[in-house]
């Protein structure tokens, strides 16, 4: 059933700031989306990551896929700022209680 919405738009951006990346991504995270999230992120050389996914509506297991690769890129360099959403599908798959997930 149509609900007349437009579906969820996806973005994902870099910004740098000396050895800081920054990447923020909105709409869904998915099989089609995962991996360029992943290559938005893996784009620009940087020393610490912040990914910032609190406009993200939906995110799968590509989307959890992805994000493992960069926590291991990005190791102890890796801050994640989840939505709601994203903090449920972690809690869901046993990545709750990571160090690199903001509690923001």
């Amino acid at each position: 059933m149509d609900q007349g919405g437009a579906p969820p738009v996806f973005s994902a951006s870099a910004r740098i700031d000396g050895d800081h990346l920054q990447v923020v991504v909105a709409g869904e995270v998915d099989m089609a989306t995962a991996d360029t999230m992943l290559q938005t992120a893996l784009r620009e050389p940087a020393g610490r990551m912040t990914l910032d996914l609190r406009a993200v509506t939906f995110f799968d297991s590509a989307a959890i896929h992805a994000l493992v690769r960069l926590a291991q890129e990005f190791s102890g360099a890796l801050t994640v700022r989840p939505s709601r959403q994203v903090r449920r599908v972690l809690e869901i798959s046993g990545l709750g209680e990571q160090s690199w997930l903001s509690p923001t």
